[in-house]
């Protein structure tokens, strides 16, 4: 992992104002003339290390291998992973933020990136990617820079959250916010409810039919406790071990913040000064991003193609369904978008 430090003050878009700028990140692949540069947008609770998360798209032997491709994946705005957020240093008192952090937008991570990548003189991206919140900043990202972007990756996303998103949202956060220890000025501080927001958040990200495949016990014996409610209490601690409830406070706030028309007269007038050639992937059983918002990301980019991944994995297939995403976006990185709509099994 390396890192960007700047001292220059970073506005956001609230008109709040850091002090400095660090922005963790890895790059895979030598960076050479000519070979195609791939920038990967990651979602919430997911980390730079993108080969560590999405293999099966990101590996040595994957699609987007180091040997074809230059690599880059940087740590969010407000996450925990390196790049400035909550339990970070406020140089100006000496102590973490803690509930003291402003609050960002999917444009300030945007704008912090594209800082990220004039310094690496990266000027052109040949392929932009990214699911879920990773899908809303690729796609702020194509509108803010529209010439930066050749080709755009648009999975499981939207255009604006939904006032079903922003719910399952409100509800984790007053998870973290009943936990009596929420309060405290301490790195630990609310990740009993942190516990409880995850396990919630999974109702949205999975669905009836994956839990009823995964997560059914013996159905002829009466259990100290189901399968289904160890899953759920599991989930929790697992993401209790690596992240804070701060930046899951933090972050979900700014996916509700999520509207490309926002200041740019209107949502469909935002999606068409996109000029890269776009992919839009949906899955079948996504409940949380559900088809209707990819058709709409289709329908209103100029240059798009929209397809779809069959799985019963729900919004997680993004994750999940990797062979089914590699076929899809095989043909799309080589082919011009019109050979590929002619050829791919495309959404109608």
């Amino acid at each position: 992992m390396e890192k960007y430090l700047s001292d220059e003050t970073f506005k956001l878009e609230s008109g709040a104002v850091l002090p400095g700028l660090e922005i963790a990140y890895h790059r895979y692949g030598d960076f050479l003339p000519g070979k195609p540069v791939v920038w990967v947008c990651h979602a919430l609770t997911a980390s730079s290390d993108v080969y560590a998360w999405w293999p099966g798209l990101f590996g040595l032997d994957d699609l987007f291998n180091p040997a074809e491709y230059s690599v880059v994946c940087a740590n969010v705005l407000g996450g925990c992973y390196g790049t400035t957020g909550p339990l970070s240093l406020d140089p100006r008192t000496g102590y973490p933020w803690y509930h003291s952090f402003p609050s960002i937008t999917i444009r300030d991570m945007v704008e912090a990136h594209q800082k990220l990548a004039d310094h690496l003189g990266i000027h052109h991206i040949d392929l932009l990617i990214g699911g879920s919140l990773g899908g809303q900043q690729a796609l702020e990202w194509a509108i803010a820079a529209p010439s930066r972007i050749s080709r755009l990756v648009l999975i499981a996303t939207n255009a604006r959250h939904s006032a079903w998103g922003i719910a399952f949202n409100e509800t984790q956060r007053m998870a973290i916010e009943a936990d009596p220890t929420w309060a405290q000025g301490s790195p630990d501080a609310g990740l009993h409810g942190m516990k409880t927001a995850r396990a919630i958040a999974l109702l949205s990200y999975r669905s009836y039919e994956a839990y009823q495949v995964s997560q059914v016990g013996n159905e002829h014996e009466w259990p100290r406790e189901f399968r289904a409610s160890g899953y759920q209490r599991y989930q929790g601690e697992k993401l209790a071990r690596r992240f804070n409830a701060f930046s899951y406070h933090i972050l979900s706030k700014a996916m509700d913040s999520h509207h490309v028309g926002r200041n740019r007269q209107s949502l469909c007038k935002a999606l068409q000064a996109i000029k890269a050639q776009t992919l839009v992937v949906g899955i079948t059983s996504d409940q949380l991003f559900p088809l209707e918002e990819q058709r709409a990301l289709a329908e209103h980019i100029p240059d798009a193609s929209l397809v779809t991944i069959e799985s019963a994995y729900g919004h997680d297939g993004f994750l999940v369904e990797t062979n089914q995403l590699a076929a899809l976006i095989k043909p799309f990185t080589f082919s011009p978008l019109s050979t590929y709509r002619s050829t791919s099994n495309h959404d109608n």
